[in-house]
């Protein structure tokens, strides 16, 4: 059984950016429920002793198995979510990781603009990512709902959710400022 990844910071920790109340509502209620509902779903069947990157895998572009899916990517991208966030977090990548940014769209500031963009752009629910393709080539792309980059072999290196869950208790209708605040205080590479 899947269990709810535990936080790497206090629920207050991300204060005045993150309120602890978001926190609680979108980690403990949101992810919680989607890690639940996969338990169910998959409880004595072929993937009930597959991690979670093979569930996506294998249910992935199928109908049959779009229940089981959905909650195995939200369960995947939540976590993903939440393991890189921290007040204060490192503000660039290793420098490894940066030259490649910094190759791939001019500079790191090129790329908060594109992956704001892609943010922004993304139609209701969904999210923005930074992504590396099986040839080594960074991308930043954007995937609506459940979707996560796991189900086209593409390797995720950031995220932010932009389901309003996310943010609408701290910023309301303001996504903008949700990405802004991620981007200049929240991203932890």
């Amino acid at each position: 059984m899947f269990q709810v990844k535990k936080l790497p910071y206090d629920t207050r920790a991300l204060l005045p950016y993150m309120s602890e109340e978001t926190l609680k509502f979108h980690h403990g209620k949101h992810y919680q429920t989607y890690v639940d509902n996969l338990n169910k779903l998959i409880a004595e069947t072929k993937f009930e002793d597959m991690s979670l990157e093979e569930i996506i895998k294998q249910t992935a572009f199928n109908v049959e198995y779009t229940p089981i899916y959905n909650n195995a990517a939200q369960a995947f991208n939540h976590g993903f979510f939440f393991d890189h966030m921290a007040l204060n977090g490192n503000k660039r990548p290793s420098h490894e990781l940066l030259k490649k940014i910094e190759q791939t769209f001019g500079s790191y500031e090129n790329f908060e603009k594109e992956f704001k963009a892609a943010a922004l752009a993304q139609f209701g629910s969904g999210w923005a990512w930074l992504v590396e393709d099986q040839k080594g080539n960074l991308k930043v792309i954007k995937t609506a709902n459940a979707d996560t980059p796991i189900a086209s072999s593409l390797k995720p290196l950031m995220t932010i959710d932009v389901w309003e869950h996310a943010y609408y208790l701290d910023y309301q209708n303001r996504r903008g400022d949700f990405v802004d605040a991620f981007l200049a205080h929240l991203i932890n590479w």
